[in-house]
């Protein structure tokens, strides 16, 4: 049985993070709760898929297709697609109506499928096209930098961008570090002193809420299923 995960940063603006997987033997993952919207091409049996995920507010179980191998791109926080409103991909995702082991249609036009490598190059052509924006003001107040607007303006900014406020993406990523923290051996009392929880039980219920898991399960690494993609940031 195996979940196997590697994934990347990347120089592109666009881009939150690189990634691949290949599944075998198990049946079922927590999919833990993330805050950026991401492509994912997989193939199961022969078959590819492309989709267009969502953030997900909450961690849930997902069905893992075994014997499947899935790549995808996780978008920055403030790169959106303008033909689709944010808030539509929310604890959602979206297929690609054709899809073949080369091409599949995004917004009415068939685009060469991509891979672990040339993800910036396919970003890049779909920014050309202008299939994909950015407003870097959103990832960056997403990142703690104050923002030269007014905190309304930034606010709506936000939500066209992501789907999310901004206290809704703070309190996953902050879960998402608290897992990362504690599977790493660091304690709950110093995770809540690190991440700025209350106490105990508001760390206790924000995992539970976004990661699906308890702070022992978590320095055990433990659980009923494996847990999707966690990874660390510079930031």
């Amino acid at each position: 049985m195996a979940l196997e995960s590697e994934d990347r940063p990347s120089d592109s603006p666009y881009i939150a993070r690189v990634w691949r997987g290949y599944a075998t033997g198990v049946e079922q993952m927590t999919s833990v709760a993330v805050s950026n919207w991401e492509i994912v091409f997989w193939e199961h049996h022969g078959l590819p898929h492309v989709a267009l995920r969502g953030p997900e507010t909450v961690a849930s179980i997902a069905d893992v297709p075994d014997d499947s191998h899935s790549f995808g791109i996780s978008f920055s926080h403030g790169t959106s697609i303008p033909h689709l409103p944010a808030r539509q991909l929310v604890d959602a995702q979206l297929e690609s109506p054709h899809v073949t082991a080369e091409t599949f249609v995004l917004r009415g036009n068939e685009w060469e499928v991509p891979d672990f490598e040339n993800a910036e190059e396919f970003v890049a052509r779909l920014v050309r096209e202008g299939v994909l924006v950015r407003d870097p003001v959103v990832d960056d107040v997403v990142a703690g930098e104050l923002p030269k607007t007014g905190a309304r303006s930034v606010q709506r900014r936000v939500a066209a961008s992501t789907g999310l406020t901004q206290s809704a993406i703070r309190q996953i990523e902050r879960a998402r570090q608290a897992a990362i923290l504690l599977g790493e051996g660091t304690s709950p009392l110093d995770v809540v002193r690190r991440l700025g929880y209350y106490d105990q039980p508001h760390l206790s219920r924000s995992l539970a809420r976004f990661i699906g898991r308890t702070a022992t399960q978590l320095q055990r690494q433990d659980g009923a299923e494996p847990l999707s993609l966690l990874y660390k940031t510079e930031r």
